[in-house]
């Protein structure tokens, strides 16, 4: 792998405009890093920077969470009560409300770990020294996309048995008429295959997006910097805030979206063929 390839930033720190140098801006480099440890040209075994920031995200959020209820309390301290509010919302707001409290309580503590393991691998991108959502790259929603396929999967047949789990999926009413096979082949089409694909593609794209705007309002902010160039450093600089107060807000949503789906997924698997 070339040097220029494994960079962390797009950007040279002595570059700016009108000394002679173009504007450097962010791209798939931007999202590529050199081995912590290990080789990563296919040969063994590597840890790089986005790994050891999913491992820490969990570490931090099992932290958190066995700090909160290690010891509970009738009235809860201020750490209780951030944790149970968390936990209730997911709770509540999206489980209780997608799957019912009957069905949904056994998928609670699953979907909360999702989520809020999804928003801290989101967050890494505004946190100084990380800055780099983990999940700009694909194989982290994916897995995590997977691992609810499997589980959805699961749910229908089980709920359902072979031939009730494949009507499920392939929304089979015989009303339909002549329709019905066309309608059996699109359902399958989506569930099977797009509405797993999407689940992993949505939360990527939005945080590989993201993370491309900040670095380039921050990469532009610095190589402005020179002569009446300044000017507009200083407009690039007010973007660079309001795109993290934008992106604090969107990793919030996009950890509260898959989660959403997830339950909409294990939802429709429990519901009933008619």
């Amino acid at each position: 792998m070339s040097a220029d390839l494994t960079q962390v930033l797009a950007f040279e720190t002595d570059c700016h405009i009108f000394d002679g140098c173009g504007f450097p801006g962010p791209g798939l480099h931007s999202f590529l890093f050199e081995p912590l440890w290990g080789n990563a040209d296919g040969n063994g075994a590597y840890f790089n920077k986005p790994m050891l920031l999913a491992l820490l995200g969990s570490v931090i959020i099992v932290g958190f969470f066995w700090a909160a209820f290690r010891k509970p309390k009738v009235v809860p301290g201020k750490l209780q009560m951030v944790a149970e509010a968390g936990y209730d919302f997911v709770r509540r707001g999206i489980v209780y409300e997608t799957l019912g409290k009957k069905e949904g309580e056994k998928y609670v503590p699953f979907m909360v770990a999702t989520f809020f393991f999804v928003w801290m691998l989101n967050l890494w991108s505004i946190i100084p020294v990380a800055q780099f959502p983990v999940t700009s790259i694909i194989a982290y929603p994916a897995v995590l996309a997977a691992i609810i396929y499997v589980i959805w999967m699961s749910v229908t047949f089980k709920r359902h048995g072979f031939v009730g789990g494949f009507k499920n999926l392939t929304g089979y009413d015989k009303s339909l008429g002549a329709i019905l096979p066309l309608v059996m082949v699109i359902e399958f089409f989506s569930n099977v295959i797009v509405r797993p694909f999407t689940h992993a593609v949505r939360l990527f794209a939005n945080m590989f997006a993201g993370h491309t705007l900040l670095l380039l309002f921050t990469i532009a902010s610095w190589y402005l910097l020179n002569g009446i160039g300044i000017a507009y450093a200083g407009v690039s600089f007010v973007m660079v805030v309001v795109m993290t107060a934008f992106e604090l807000f969107i990793q919030a949503v996009q950890a509260y979206v898959f989660v959403l789906l997830a339950c909409s997924f294990i939802q429709g698997a429990l519901a009933e063929h008619h």
